[in-house]
This record gives structure tokens, C-alpha cells and sequence, in this order.
């Protein structure tokens, strides 16, 4: 009896959207694609108490007081969304640029992780495939948005140096930093990873660090020596169709053919495997919430592309390595913190599917696609990285590869992995290259291979 009087409680307690066939509509694993992605954000989530909304008697105001709810204060990062209003604020009033900029990346973090926990609501009705198309390509949205932004304005540096900066921020910041807590919080205890997914996650980042390669390489061989820079464009607009098309082929790998490998587990609070959950948020509510989601990232994206140069001068740092560095790691914080929470549970195949799945993500999928995009606006953004960014890209997937061959771990492996972060930050740090002049290391080097050739 008295389990039956609970049950009718919480009938009684959800929304009418959130009942199928009179019962708590839940979702099993076996109706969702849980990746790690999806993991590494609910572990940042909190319930939020609706004990007080739930005994507000209209539907409609109580409808709209949960989604608040939810969706402002379910997250541990609740505390940095005060930085989007402040950084509307700052820019309406003519605040220094500074203080937009860095507002502006503080408001990103939170909304970066509510529009996972959101595609995660939406894909709760729309079943686990689209859920995981939703989850591949919205992942990275912040990133995205920031570089069709930049691309608007002919900032192709900026575009550059941000998505490079991403991939090596989730290849050896993450990673290394997760390696390292994971090694020492689980000293004595057996550390093994299934390494297939990270099998596969590398040969995409070498097939993209090839395609990142060869516009560079061909700018300084003999045969294209004489001419311009349109074959360089060329062979970067068509490495970067393959590349989407090797992406789509990965999204099948790993949305049917391979989905098990890719699947991410995790254990509740009493250590039973968290098999069911139940939505908070209706279908097109989270609909809405994620388009407004998406104009407030895309509102804040504008303001850290107008204000980049001028915080660079204002804090005496190159836009090389505001964008390399501070970007990624603020606007990613949220993503970063729970990969390093699972690596803490000695959870690593989560930890490896955040790391390597997001930098797979970001350079066979915003690259190629920002690419695309600048082809149609008539913008001519390639895949040539420079020389000291495609080298320290080329290092870092090396490097990362050589640390996951063998299937374990301890925290050596993330301490180096950490070291290399550093260095290549402070190599961007000390480097002091002309904002509208990113090209002076190619001609540089140009003229050293003319001089060659000519000897």
C-alpha cells in the first residue's frame, strides 16, 4: 500500500507532458545513445528542488517557473550565468572592450553545457539516432559560432588560432590533466581503458592533421614555387569536402554499425548502473530553449570577435595566444571539468570519449565545415595552418597517440601530456606576430627556400 500511495504522489507531482500512458514516462538505455559527451555534462548537473513551484496552481505559470528552473539553476555552473546579462550591459553602456571580452567567455561556459543538457531533453522525445546526430553535430556549437563570426569579418586568423587551440587544449590539456588526477586519486588500483575508440579517434585526427599538411607543404614545394596561392585554396576547399565525408562515415561508425564502442556507463550515487531517467523539460520547450540558447551564444560570439584585439592590446598578450589558449579553455570549461570528474572515478573510457571525441569533432567536422562556409561567402580561408601551429598540431596527436597504445594508464602519461600543453602555450605566449600579418612566417620561410633553390 504504501509503495502504490508513493507511486500516485509522483504521478501526481510530474507535468502531463512528462506521463505516457498515466506512468512517469522514463528512458532505458536501450531508447537513448548516452555518450560520453551527455556524461561529462551530467556530471556538472544538480536537481533542482520543485517542491515550492509544484504548489503554484496555474499550469501555465507553473510550466514556465520549472523550465526556468531547470534550466538556470540545474547546473553547478549556475553561478557564471549572471555574466550574460553583464556582458549585454557592458557592451549597450560602452564598457571597456576588456571587460566584454571576458564577460563574454564567462557567459559561454554555462550556455555551452545548458545546450548539451537541452539536445539531451530534446533527444529524450526524437530516440536515440537523432539524438546522437544532435549530440555530433551541436556539440561543438560555441566553436562554431564564433569562427562563422570571425569569418564574417575576414578574421581568418582568429578562426584559425581558435579551433587549433581547441583541439590542442582537448588532446593535451584535457587529456593531460585527467591522465594526471586519475593517475595519483587511483595509485594501487588497476587503470585499463578500452582503447578502440581511441583507436579510431586518432586515425581521424592523422587523417586531419594530413589534410592540415599538405596545403602547408605545398606552398613551399619546388613545383608551386612560382605561383600563387589559389592551388593551396583549391586542395584545401576539396581535403575539406573528404573530410566531411570521412566525418558522416564516422558519425555511422558510431551511431550504428559500432555503437557499442561508444557507449558510456556510469554508476549512480548507491552504485547501481543508471539505467532509466525521466525528462524535465518538454519537446518544444527545449526546442525553444535551445534556438534562444543558440542567439545568446551567438550574441556573445560577436562580442569576443569585436573585442579580441583590443583586450590583446590592453593586456600586452598576442591574439595568437588569446585565441590558442584562453578561448578554448574557458569556453570549454564545462566539458573539461567532467572529463577530469570521471577520470577522478577511474572512468576513463568517458574521459577518452570527451577528449578525443570533441577534438575529432572540432578537425574533421568545424574545420572543413568553417572552410565550406567561407568558400560560399566568397571568403579564402585553406587548411594552411602556418608552420609553428601545424607542427605543434602534428606534435600533439603524436604524442597523444604514442601515450594511448597500450590500453592503461597512470599519471606520468598525463604529466607529460600537461608539460607539452605548456610549452606550446608558452611558445604562443612569447610570440609576438602581427595580428593582420599571420602570414610573415610563410613568406619568412618562402624566402629561406627561394634562397636554397637558388644556391
Amino acid at each position: 500500500m504504501g509503495s502504490e500511495k508513493e507511486k500516485e504522489k509522483q504521478k501526481q507531482q510530474v507535468e502531463p507532458w512528462q506521463l505516457e500512458n498515466g506512468n512517469p514516462k522514463v528512458l532505458t538505455r536501450e531508447m537513448r545513445h548516452r555518450s560520453a559527451h551527455s556524461m561529462s555534462s551530467t556530471s556538472l548537473r544538480k536537481k533542482s528542488d520543485r517542491t515550492l513551484v509544484q504548489k503554484i496552481r496555474c499550469a501555465l505559470l507553473r510550466d514556465l517557473l520549472s523550465n526556468f528552473q531547470e534550466v538556470f539553476l540545474g547546473t553547478k555552473l549556475s553561478i557564471l550565468i549572471p555574466a550574460v546579462p553583464l556582458a549585454i550591459a557592458a557592451h549597450l553602456y560602452g564598457l571597456a572592450e576588456p571587460w566584454v571580452f571576458i564577460l563574454s567567455l564567462l557567459g559561454l561556459t554555462p550556455l555551452a553545457e545548458r545546450v548539451s543538457f537541452i539536445t539531451e531533453q530534446v533527444a529524450f522525445y526524437t530516440g536515440p539516432t537523432v539524438g546522437g546526430l544532435l549530440n555530433a553535430t551541436c556539440g561543438n556549437v560555441t566553436e562554431l559560432i564564433i569562427a562563422i563570426f570571425a569569418l564574417s569579418t575576414n578574421k581568418i586568423a582568429v578562426v584559425k588560432y581558435s579551433l587549433l587551440g581547441s583541439i590542442l587544449s582537448n588532446l593535451l590539456l584535457v587529456l593531460g590533466t585527467s591522465l594526471l588526477c586519475g593517475g595519483i586519486a587511483n595509485v594501487g588500483v588497476e587503470k585499463k581503458y578500452d582503447r578502440r575508440q581511441g583507436d579510431v579517434n586518432s586515425l581521424m585526427l592523422l587523417l586531419a592533421l594530413l589534410c592540415y599538411l599538405l596545403p602547408m607543404l605545398f606552398n613551399y614545394s619546388a613545383a608551386s614555387h612560382a605561383l600563387n596561392a589559389n592551388p593551396s585554396l583549391y586542395l584545401s576547399r576539396a581535403s575539406s569536402i573528404i573530410m566531411l565525408i570521412a566525418y558522416f562515415a564516422y558519425i555511422v561508425f558510431q551511431l550504428w554499425t559500432h555503437r557499442q564502442l561508444f557507449e558510456a556507463e556510469d554508476e549512480g550515487e548507491d552504485g547501481h548502473k543508471d539505467s532509466e531517467e525521466q525528462a524535465v523539460i518538454g519537446l518544444w520547450s527545449g526546442i525553444a530553449w535551445l534556438v534562444g540558447m543558440t542567439i545568446f551564444i551567438a550574441l556573445l560570439s560577436e562580442y569576443v570577435v569585436d573585442t579580441i584585439e583590443d583586450a590583446s592590446d590592453s593586456w600586452g598578450l598576442s591574439v595568437s595566444f588569446l585565441s590558442i589558449i584562453l578561448l578554448p579553455i574557458v569556453g570549454n570549461a564545462a566539458e573539461h571539468a567532467g572529463a577530469i570528474i570521471f577520470a577522478f572515478k577511474n572512468k576513463l573510457d568517458i574521459t577518452l570519449g570527451v577528449s578525443l571525441g570533441s577534438a575529432t569533432q572540432i578537425a574533421m567536422f568545424v574545420v572543413p565545415l568553417c572552410v565550406t562556409v567561407a568558400w560560399i561567402m566568397g571568403v579564402k580561408m585553406d587548411l594552411n595552418f602556418n608552420l609553428l601551429e601545424t607542427g605543434s598540431l602534428a606534435l600533439a596527436v603524436i604524442v597523444t597517440s604514442f601515450t594511448l597504445q597500450d590500453g592503461t594508464y597512470h599519471y606520468m602519461k598525463g604529466l607529460v601530456l600537461l608539460l607539452c600543453y605548456i610549452v606550446i602555450g608558452a611558445c604562443f605566449f612569447v610570440q609576438r606576430t602581427p595580428f593582420n600579418q599571420a602570414d610573415v612566417t610563410n613568406v619568412t620561410l618562402k624566402s629561406a627556400t627561394n634562397a636554397v633553390l637558388s644556391a
